[in-house]
């Protein structure tokens, strides 16, 4: 091997290392930012007031929609088909107060991505940017059910057929396990 293929490739190495650790302590920046957000300070998260719930354009009523849906997740139920166009969900409860959390939180989100009116929660999930993008080419079917909301949203943009099937899984995935897949998504 020749001296300056060895001093590149030890270059090369060297910035692959650094940007490691660029990466590595923005990541770190951020679990902490997000650590003081709910909370702070080595204290655990703030699961009362869930301030990672709050964005830059949501009401408070929104905001008690969603801190309703996930103190009670253990009481919805949900079922998602993957269609070749799009998804097909029932979410279901048999509580009264997260019933009616649930169909105004579903139909007001729904309404958002049809605006392109992105309420840019804190713990937002990327997978929503291209709805609140390209809303306009998501075609939506809501149906109240006893006990919960069908819903049924279909494209033919490939791109955001895939994210309603990431998004499905995602919203499936808070209904199992609640605010802890939220913290798992976001530290990825």
């Amino acid at each position: 091997m020749k001296k300056h293929h060895f001093f590149a490739g030890i270059a090369a190495l060297s910035t692959l290392a650094a940007g490691a650790y660029v990466v590595d302590a923005q990541m770190m920046t951020r679990h902490y930012r997000l650590h003081a957000q709910h909370g702070g300070h080595g204290m655990g998260h703030d699961e009362h007031t869930m301030p990672g719930l709050r964005g830059a354009n949501t009401t408070d009523a929104e905001t008690a929609e969603m801190q309703t849906l996930f103190r009670n997740f253990t009481l919805i139920e949900r079922e998602v088909s993957n269609l070749e166009n799009g998804i097909y969900t029932v979410t279901t409860t048999s509580d009264p107060d997260t019933f009616n959390a649930l169909v105004s939180h579903v139909t007001g989100m729904i309404a958002r991505v049809e605006a392109n009116d992105d309420p840019q929660v804190i713990i937002q999930s990327p997978t929503l940017d291209v709805f609140f993008m390209r809303g306009e080419n998501i075609e939506t079917e809501i149906e109240v059910i006893e006990n919960g909301i069908a819903v049924t949203q279909t494209s033919s943009d490939q791109e955001l057929v895939a994210a309603l099937h990431r998004h499905a899984a995602e919203v499936s995935d808070m209904v199992d396990r609640g605010m802890q897949a939220v913290h798992e998504r976001m530290m990825n």
